[in-house]
């Protein structure tokens, strides 16, 4: 059958248990480009039986401008489906899961709509990016709502976990400027 393209999702999964980095396969022609950004048949294997609740939108003006590290703990713990739409970020994953064999080790990936890439951040780990342009747009899928009594988070320059932002870091909001700095028996047992 001429003209039929199926799209394929390649999912890769990163050193933290339970992240992943998902891959488009774009179909593309003189008009432009088609690619399926979100597929529950073809991310089973790491959505399960999740339902994606809310879909959040974020724009960043200034390069340099970090966001997070944010989480939310139970009952409201949400896995997230990461992906720059606009610009480029430096997407980070951070495990403070106690039981997990990562904990506290962190991962960086380069995301941008040419690169066609999605970063899985699943439950208990805190997540931010860096903007590395100006006016960076990032969407996001979680499965739960969300919800202010639940959420924590932790600083994006904790010596304990030591983030290597590509950019120097500038434009962190207040809020994430308070997130506690881990004490030497502090994690995350979510």
């Amino acid at each position: 059958m001429s003209g039929i393209y199926y799209e394929i999702m390649i999912i890769s999964p990163l050193s933290i248990p339970g992240a992943a980095v998902v891959t488009f396969t774009p179909h593309g022609d003189d008009r432009g480009e088609f690619c399926r950004i979100f597929c529950l048949n073809e991310l089973k294997e790491i959505h399960g039986n999740r339902r994606i609740v809310q879909i959040n939108r974020s724009v960043t003006r200034q390069s340099g401008t970090v966001r997070g590290m944010h989480f939310q703990n139970p009952p409201c713990a949400e896995m997230k489906f990461f992906q720059c739409t606009r610009g480029r970020v430096f997407d980070v994953v951070v495990d403070i899961r106690k039981d997990s064999p990562s904990f506290l080790s962190w991962v960086g990936i380069e995301l941008s709509p040419d690169i066609r890439k999605m970063v899985v951040i699943p439950e208990g780990c805190a997540h931010g990016f860096q903007a590395m342009t100006d006016d960076v747009e990032v969407l996001y899928f979680t499965t739960a709502f969300y919800a202010p009594d639940c959420e924590e988070g932790i600083r994006f320059d904790d010596p304990k976990i030591g983030i290597r932002w590509p950019l120097p870091v500038r434009g962190v909001s207040e809020r994430d400027m308070q997130h506690p700095l881990l004490s030497d028996d502090e994690g995350n047992n979510r």
